[in-house]
């Protein structure tokens, strides 16, 4: 009993802050990868808003976040994603667990982006989408895929189109789940070498339009600082990060004016980033 009480907590949060496309990003939405749609700001983290982005790194480069959601144990989330670039273009792996033992879901993907020139990147994502529940109800599971494009309209201001999903797979007993599908239009300006804002307008299938906004700040080379909003529960989120050597540690938190807290942790190592 005390077991089904949390799957039922569980989805009364799910229906107010978490869908299909909430396990793919993290619950501050544009906090994590918010460089995407930067040039001197990208990191391996920004595939996961746009997997165009991917097609910028400039090295190897891998990361994990993890994130408990109001506190609660049973919403954790964790996340890794990893980049390589190649001659024909850059590949990236992704790897998402939400939920506790009793319910969960988990998605595992594959990325390749490439650039087109100095004006243009596209990438796309293959992925395997598993939902789990204890206590004899079983798993499901479907295949998706995301693709991106990103338009250097020029050489501070990128713009970018992102889709999720587009057919809407269909899953589960009598295929009666289904994964949303999800349209981004997303902008991004640096400022400077330093300084850089983007935002991001997305509509998700049967929700209402959502607007992200985020901006990054370097005052010094071993310390970032960043912050944003986003309309869909007004969240409002801060984080701050410091560089040693190839590792850089960062901290985010999230507030939500009815369920609160959300702290986070998120650690990206880049093998060829020059040690400090």
């Amino acid at each position: 009993m005390k077991k089904f009480g949390w799957i039922f907590l569980l989805f009364i949060c799910s229906s107010l802050v978490v869908s299909s496309q909430g396990l793919r990003r993290p619950l501050p939405a544009f906090c994590t990868g918010s460089g995407a749609y930067s040039y001197r700001h990208v990191d391996v983290f920004s595939m996961i808003i746009n997997q165009a982005a991917l097609a910028r790194l400039s090295g190897a480069s891998a990361g994990i976040y993890a994130e408990r959601r109001f506190m609660m144990n049973e919403l954790h989330h964790v996340f890794a994603v990893a980049g390589l670039p190649a001659r024909s273009g850059n590949f990236g792996v992704r790897w998402h667990y939400f939920g506790f033992s009793d319910y969960n879901e988990s998605l595992a993907g594959l990325s390749y982006a490439r650039s087109f020139g100095e004006k243009a990147d596209a990438g796309i994502q293959l992925h395997y989408y598993n939902q789990q529940i204890s206590n004899g109800y079983g798993s499901a599971s479907a295949m998706g895929f995301e693709a991106g494009t990103i338009i250097h309209l020029s050489e501070r201001l990128y713009a970018g189109i992102h889709t999720s999903n587009p057919v809407g797979y269909r899953f589960g007993p009598n295929k009666e789940q289904k994964l949303p599908s999800v349209h981004v239009l997303g902008l991004g300006f640096d400022a400077s070498s330093v300084f850089y804002i983007g935002g991001e307008i997305l509509k998700e299938e049967d929700r209402p339009v959502t607007v992200n906004v985020a901006f990054q700040y370097s005052p010094v080379s071993v310390l970032m600082v960043r912050a944003g909003i986003s309309t869909a529960t007004t969240q409002v989120w801060c984080g701050a990060g410091i560089r040693i050597k190839k590792i850089r540690l960062d901290a985010v938190a999230s507030y939500h004016p009815h369920l609160g807290i959300t702290p986070a942790l998120q650690v990206l190592y880049d093998w060829n980033k020059k040690q400090q």
